[in-house]
């Protein structure tokens, strides 16, 4: 069971009007920066100089500078400035050229081939041709290089990666899987001579990419900074300006506390901000030359993963009550200030099969959360006021990565401990932790709750989520192993195109529900 709890706005951010004319320009020429910043505004802007720097203030600092190691959603701003993918999509999810200029899928659904963008190269000179793309597939399906992250997952079902000819790639699976065209077309690709670097883990010079900026200089716990790759002509087909980027210079500077990166850009120490507390927001809208944007996120909101196979959370029951007893709709409202969105299901609003009506079905019933309780006998109480059992606190160990708290995270975390102590007697006890541990602690199962986002799209988040973690289920959790679940997913996995059980594992994941489900069928351009 899964308790999900805000959909996450994406970079919200600060156009000053004459910089924000250049700003949006520049970003929209480079492409890879577009989808991070130019969330729906449609508003024309004239032709920028060329020439300057931006200086970004981001809220997460990327634990790896390989893209492909690299599991923060976060981190995307800053990563897409140098690394790139075969294709792009637009809002309605269609593909459009990017790397590739086109693509096909096999009637049995097992083969894609992909035709290349002549005239690309890799930033350290190393030719960008079907071998370098084969050998990106053949790395991420090798559990040396990336055991435990979501890709090496994904790429298991890949059988055989070959290059036809020096510009026509073609990719075959174990069995036919419909969110895997979402997958090749989004891998981020390095360059092949990348592979044999020390720097291949960590990231960094020789981890290149083919993108219009090139990683110049990091200070770690301050900033990175990117130059201007001047031979960069490939833009993806959703960009006006296929050259290389206007701006010389972009700057992400970390700074991870929302006041600091605030006061920043009301001093204009930098140009703009993501990652806008709802506090900040309201200041930030107040001001005539500033500019709020905003999005719903993809993928799988900020969720509670309770696991069913450790005590207390292995008890349906227990878990029901948690669902049940909290107001969520308060919390967000009063940490974000209306700036957030309450999420209901697994999956965002945004996701076409997303199904409305399971929002207001469950939580802010303390009554019956009490009830369920004691009928599952937690009665007693002991000294501080939580509920035992033989002599057992019921307490429900909430594991988070150090890595992913952003956006109010903790206090939301807090808020949400509080309301489980005080409407039912449920002891919170949350940890943050550093990657390795968090690691550790995710492949034990030794825990009781892990929070978690993600922004994958096509069903592929749904699966890392819910499949057996030995079946495919890469970030599971909730260590769901339920036969029925795998069957769904698979059942939609081969013969779906963008339609599968979503709408239906949604209704699972709320409130137990199978008997009501719809789904409407669209194929991807």
């Amino acid at each position: 069971m899964t308790l999900p709890v805000i959909e996450k706005r994406t970079p919200a951010s600060r156009l000053a009007p004459t910089a924000g004319r250049f700003v949006r320009r520049a970003l929209l020429a480079a492409g890879a920066l577009a989808a991070a910043t130019a969330a729906g505004t449609g508003t024309a802007f004239a032709l920028p100089p060329s020439g300057g720097t931006l200086t970004w203030g981001v809220e997460t600092e990327p634990t790896t500078f390989n893209p492909q190691l690299n599991g923060q959603a976060k981190a995307e701003l800053i990563l897409r400035a140098s690394f790139e993918s075969l294709l792009a999509r637009k809002p309605d999810g269609s593909y459009v050229p990017w790397l590739a200029t086109g693509y096909q899928v096999s009637a049995d659904g097992k083969t894609y081939t992909f035709t290349l963008r002549d005239g690309v190269k890799f930033t350290d000179s190393t030719a960008f041709d079907a071998a370098a793309v084969v050998k990106n597939f053949e790395r991420v399906r090798d559990p040396s290089y990336c055991a435990g992250s979501s890709i090496c997952g994904i790429a298991t079902r890949l059988a055989d990666a070959r290059a036809i000819d020096p510009h026509t790639v073609q990719l075959t699976l174990r069995e036919p899987y419909a969110p895997f065209l979402s997958f090749a077309a989004a891998l981020k690709l390095i360059s092949p001579a990348a592979y044999a670097s020390p720097q291949l883990k960590s990231g960094g010079h020789d981890v290149a990419g083919t993108g219009p900026f090139i990683l110049a200089s990091y200070r770690k716990g301050q900033e990175a900074d990117f130059v201007r790759n001047p031979d960069y002509r490939w833009a993806p087909a959703t960009t006006a300006h296929q050259g290389p980027a206007y701006l010389d210079r972009v700057v992400y500077r970390f700074l991870p506390e929302s006041s600091v990166r605030t006061g920043a850009l009301l001093s204009g120490q930098v140009d703009v901000i993501e990652g806008i507390s709802g506090n900040d927001a309201g200041l930030i809208e107040k001001q005539p030359n500033l500019r709020y944007l905003h999005a719903l996120n993809t993928g799988s909101p900020y969720s509670l993963y309770l696991n069913v196979t450790q005590p207390p959370t292995s008890d349906p029951v227990v878990r029901r009550a948690l669902l049940q007893a909290l107001d969520l709709n308060a919390l967000v409202a009063a940490i974000y200030r209306g700036k957030r969105t309450r999420a209901w299901g697994i999956t965002s609003p945004v996701d076409p099969l997303y199904d409305r009506s399971i929002e207001h079905r469950y939580g802010n019933d303390p009554a019956l959360a009490n009830r369920l309780l004691d009928q599952a006998g937690w009665q007693a109480r002991d000294s501080a006021g939580y509920r035992t059992k033989d002599g057992h606190r019921l307490s429900i160990d909430v594991v988070q990565a150090l890595a992913t708290v952003r956006d109010q995270r903790d206090v939301l975390l807090q808020g949400v401990q509080a309301q489980a102590r005080q409407r039912l007697g449920v002891e919170l006890k949350i940890r943050y932790v550093d990657a390795g541990t968090y690691v550790d602690v995710r492949n034990s199962g030794r825990f009781g709750a892990i929070p978690n986002s993600n922004t994958d799209t096509d069903g592929i988040d749904t699966e890392n989520h819910y499949l057996p973690v030995d079946r495919g289920g890469v970030i599971n959790y909730s260590r769901t192993a339920d036969p029925r679940l795998a069957d769904w997913l698979h059942a939609g996995g081969p013969h779906a195109r963008r339609c599968g059980p979503r709408a239906l594992l949604q209704r699972v994941a709320a409130h137990g529900d199978r008997r009501r489900s719809r789904c409407n069928s669209a194929v991807p351009a």
